[in-house]
């Protein structure tokens, strides 16, 4: 599986949090699923990327230009795709995503997991998205999703677009078990 993981790109987290995207590539190797990611060097991103090649696993990143521009690629990708712009590099995360997990990180971070959500409650994204939820780190995201449901701007049934995990090995776990979603959800996507 080509498994997109989105992951913080700061360097001055807790410990935990990196320890946790590290046993991430980890797996990803072991269990021959191909890492694809945002290419960064730092932070989470790094820190699965330099685990999933040191387990002898294939990291593939996506980078827009203006990046390279600055030297924030890591240079150890086993494949660096440079794409114009932020919209394309989203794109091509999703495209070539057979599952995507998101692990903790910014509004980056956030951005292109609810990106996906979204994308997938309409139908055009119908692969697992997975959340890792890293020292409960998600918890008050979860929280507004609920809310979300709970005062009607979205259906219940979209609550099973995302599946949580709490560990790594349950992440990739999930990724490999969740089915597609079923497109013709897609008209619930106007209450």
């Amino acid at each position: 599986m080509n498994i997109t993981v989105y992951a913080a790109s700061s360097g001055q987290v807790p410990e935990v949090y990196t320890q946790a995207a590290a046993r991430l590539g980890e797996i990803l190797a072991e269990r021959s699923h191909i890492l694809i990611n945002g290419a960064g060097r730092t932070g989470l991103m790094g820190a699965t990327i330099d685990a999933c090649v040191e387990k002898g696993g294939e990291a593939i990143g996506i980078i827009p230009q203006f990046m390279i521009d600055e030297s924030w690629q890591h240079k150890g990708m086993t494949e660096l795709v440079i794409t114009p712009n932020m919209h394309e590099r989203k794109t091509m995360m999703a495209d070539r995503a057979d599952a995507c997990i998101a692990c903790p990180g910014g509004v980056g971070t956030l951005e292109e997991l609810l990106e996906v959500i979204t994308w997938k409650q309409l139908g055009l994204f119908l692969k697992p998205i997975v959340v890792l939820n890293t020292e409960g780190y998600f918890d008050p995201l979860l929280s507004q999703l609920e809310r979300c449901i709970d005062q009607q701007f979205m259906r219940r049934v979209h609550s099973d677009i995302w599946k949580v995990a709490a560990t790594p090995e349950e992440a990739v776990q999930l990724c490999e078990e969740t089915p597609l979603w079923d497109s013709s959800i897609r008209r619930f996507a106007a209450l």
